[in-house]
């Protein structure tokens, strides 16, 4: 499928979706549209991920060009910006379907759903949750395969990376593992899966228990996409919901090197990251044995390797787990104790 991705003013840095889909999803990346960055390429500020130029808009591309337009980013709450429609309509006028991880969805914006009935488009709002959802039954324990999860100590420090990571290189060392998707990015890249923070709070639990009932006895380890942060004041029932839906066997702590406070709620302070481990595997007691067993530490924000290197060893002791840098370093000292 050949994609446009939608980032306008916050490629890279701000473009969480846009670089996982970048990163690894089965498509071919005709090009980013960030009006800010344009005439650059993907390459030029992100080296590690798929290359495509960056332009203004879907005007700058021909009409046969793209299969889909991709939103790309999400802000707070979800909500569309209105400086979007253009390339949404001129998408739509192309032909193009278009897929959203937005909470306002597209598909009930009157003008654009007209526009995809008149183009033969499709509008997929991936954060739309089916209707049949229900409460946990508290069973996901009861399934063959081992369930990791990712939990973090705040949003946006690298849990849906190291998912995606720890899934791949584990496939590629030859054990049979799946991802259980549970945002939006996720479900982007694996064409299926529950958007769990927009699910009805009774169901979280159970939406995340469905998605590891249906995969859970056909695969050998299940790493499931974490969320938010326990600790968290606005997306903690979110991580809630996910760690005792997914009755996890290991988790895996997350953490962005330097940070102290939380991401958008700056006058909430970060509690220790051991505080965290305790706190993630106290809440999940009641339900299952999690237990915190490695740790991924961010260090973007380090442009030198030995402080990186120094950092995670340092992060290795204060969880008391094994630790790495997923992108920078590998995965292999986290493997060695999950697989």
């Amino acid at each position: 499928m050949r994609v446009a991705i939608l980032a306008h003013e916050k490629f890279p840095s701000q473009a969480k979706t846009a670089l996982g889909v970048l990163r690894y999803a089965d498509h071919d990346a005709v090009a980013v549209l960030d009006r800010e960055t344009a005439g650059r390429r993907v390459s030029d500020s992100v080296p590690d991920v798929q290359d495509a130029p960056i332009v203004a808009g879907m005007s700058d591309l021909e009409p046969d060009a793209v299969d889909t337009l991709l939103i790309g980013i999400a802000p707070i709450g979800g909500g569309f910006d209105e400086s979007w429609r253009e390339d949404v309509r001129t998408a739509l006028e192309y032909g193009c379907d278009v897929v959203s991880g937005l909470h306002y969805f597209l598909a009930e914006d009157e003008e654009f759903s007209r526009l995809a009935a008149e183009n033969d488009c499709e509008i997929r709002d991936v954060r739309n949750p089916p209707d049949d959802l229900s409460v946990s039954e508290g069973v996901a324990g009861e399934v063959d395969a081992d369930v990791i999860l990712t939990v973090g100590t705040d949003c946006s420090v690298g849990k849906m990376t190291t998912t995606m990571e720890l899934a791949r290189d584990a496939r590629a060392a030859g054990h049979d593992a799946a991802v259980i998707p549970t945002g939006q990015t996720g479900i982007m890249i694996e064409g299926w899966g529950n958007p769990i923070d927009r699910v009805v709070s009774d169901f979280t639990a159970g939406a995340v228990e469905e998605m590891i009932l249906e995969k859970g006895d056909d695969h050998d380890y299940l790493f499931v996409e974490g969320q938010g942060s326990i600790v968290h004041p606005a997306y903690s029932p979110v991580t809630l919901g996910i760690l005792h839906g997914s009755m996890a066997d290991e988790l895996v702590l997350c953490h962005e090197a330097g940070r102290e406070e939380i991401h958008g709620y700056e006058s909430f302070s970060l509690p220790s990251v051991r505080t965290c481990v305790d706190l993630y595997e106290s809440v999940a007691a009641p339900v299952a044995e999690s237990e915190v067993v490695a740790g991924a530490l961010n260090t973007a924000g380090l442009e030198d390797d030995e402080a990186a290197r120094e950092a995670v060893d340092d992060y290795a002791s204060e969880i008391g787990a094994p630790a790495t840098d997923v992108l920078r370093f590998g995965t292999d000292d986290l493997l060695e104790v999950l697989c």
